[in-house]
């Protein structure tokens, strides 16, 4: 019997376009798991090249591994400069179904 060869996937080398790490990224936030996110953003960040996001983001590159990582737990202001590293904002729209009410009658 042949034996197959099998390599890890990683989703970074198919991010090839700011259209699929915006749609990857708003998935996983849409999934609403801390953890996803972080990941997800790795990925990002690796695809764009970790070294150039740690430059632009001002942020130690060795952290930004370990913090955009499945097990890490980036903090806001982490997450948001690497967001701005990417070249990407981040935009907040209503769920389906919130009321006023619910929402703290916002306005």
């Amino acid at each position: 019997m042949e034996r197959t060869t099998t390599r890890p996937w990683d989703p970074a080398d198919h991010l090839t376009s700011t259209e699929d790490a915006v749609a990857y990224l708003d998935a996983a936030l849409g999934a609403g798991e801390p953890q996803l996110v972080a990941a997800v953003l790795g990925d990002i960040a690796r695809s764009a090249g970790m070294t150039e996001i740690a430059a632009a983001s001002g942020l130690g590159r060795e952290s930004l591994y370990k913090s955009l990582s499945i097990n890490g737990n980036p903090g806001l202001t982490t997450v948001l400069k690497v967001i701005e590293a990417l070249g990407l904002r981040l935009r907040v729209s209503p769920t389906a179904g919130i009321s006023a009410a619910s929402a703290g009658k916002l306005r």
